[in-house]
């Protein structure tokens, strides 16, 4: 602490990212990107970019790439906001769309970061607890409320909640904005996007950097009814009106274009998890069902954060929580299958077991 900080500053929490660890010998299975690269056209796109043109600004707008989700999605241009990443896009909408002093609620199962913006935004919350199977239950969000936000399929548990839920809650919370986190959507669930046109106060967010493997470019979106997409536009232009570099900008553009490599690597992520499951459950290990390229798990007679540190002598990274509802789940990455590899051998050598 300082003395030069303002006031507001040592009451915040941090958010702390997943680690990336610098060991020689790692098996990253603790972040949730995508085993596969980049698209090809994605690739070339971004090396052509590399010229002279970058001693100028990029469009500000990002006109080109809105519009190529705008036509990957069948929405309009209008309705499109594109940010320095999810993260950054969840950040303008909490500061822009959840300020009306009554509290948001989420999940009590889910991104650490939502209470971090609360906190760094003065925004009440309420988490509302999931269900014994970890399912969201609609009927638990009414209420007086400033907003509704959670992850599709949630996260870490990897559930997955049906469009026709989702309507359902829109039915009964047509009077404040509700949020979709669409992260993992692309591996194996159905976007809510559809439903933008047909209610006014939903909004949709998604990522490229888990099923189209481009995390290191930050890059993501929103999609929504085009006045909360201007409020955002708002906050956008008061904070930082270039958020996208030329080269993200070209990247993310090429991404959408490219939809047989897309498809081709997103049947192999989910193809895996299968895979992952039916081999962990011979483990012993109870796996929730999950739409997203990670599996959330529990050893029916181990210790979790024992299993995690067993695994990571051998150089293999899963995620462990301390969160006491999910102390003795894992969450594990889908991985390319020599990857799996690795981790199932590790695993049978923690747990002392032989195939």
């Amino acid at each position: 602490m300082s003395r030069f900080w303002s006031p507001f500053v040592k009451d915040l929490v941090p958010y702390i990212p997943g680690e990336q660890p610098k060991l020689q010998k790692l098996t990253k299975l603790n972040t949730n990107e995508n085993p596969y690269g980049p698209s090809p056209q994605a690739l070339a796109a971004m090396q052509q970019g590399l010229n002279d043109d970058l001693r100028r600004y990029p469009d500000p707008n990002s006109d080109q790439l809105k519009a190529a989700i705008a036509d990957y999605h069948g929405v309009d241009s209008a309705q499109v906001f594109v940010g320095n990443g999810s993260d950054e896009v969840l950040a303008h909408i909490f500061h822009g769309l959840f300020q009306h002093g009554k509290p948001l609620l989420f999940p009590d199962i889910t991104y650490s970061f939502y209470p971090v913006y609360c906190g760094l935004y003065g925004i009440p919350y309420e988490a509302i607890p999931l269900d014994a199977s970890f399912q969201i239950r609609v009927s638990d969000y009414t209420g007086m409320k400033g907003g509704i936000i959670f992850p599709n399929p949630n996260a870490p548990t990897g559930c997955f909640l049906p469009l026709a839920e989702i309507e359902r809650l829109l039915a009964v919370n047509t009077e404040t904005v509700v949020v979709i986190d669409e992260a993992y959507v692309d591996f194996g669930g159905e976007s809510a996007i559809s439903l933008v046109n047909h209610y006014p106060n939903l909004l949709v967010t998604q990522t490229l950097s888990k099923s189209r493997s481009l995390a290191g470019l930050r890059v993501g979106f929103a999609v929504g009814h085009p006045d909360l997409i201007e409020a955002l536009d708002r906050i956008k232009n008061s904070f930082n009106s270039y958020p996208l570099d030329r080269l993200a900008q070209l990247g993310a553009t090429a991404s959408f274009a490219d939809q047989a490599y897309f498809e081709q690597c997103q049947q192999a992520v989910i193809t895996e998890r299968e895979n992952l499951v039916q081999q962990l459950a011979a483990l012993d290990f109870e796996v929730l069902p999950s739409l997203a390229n990670f599996v959330f798990c529990r050893h029916r007679s181990r210790d979790a954060a024992e299993l995690a540190a067993g695994l990571r002598e051998d150089g293999v990274i899963v995620r462990h929580f301390k969160q006491a509802r999910v102390a003795q789940y894992l969450r594990i990455t889908v991985g390319r299958p020599e990857e799996s590899a690795v981790l199932f051998e590790s695993l049978q050598r923690v747990l002392g077991t032989t195939r």
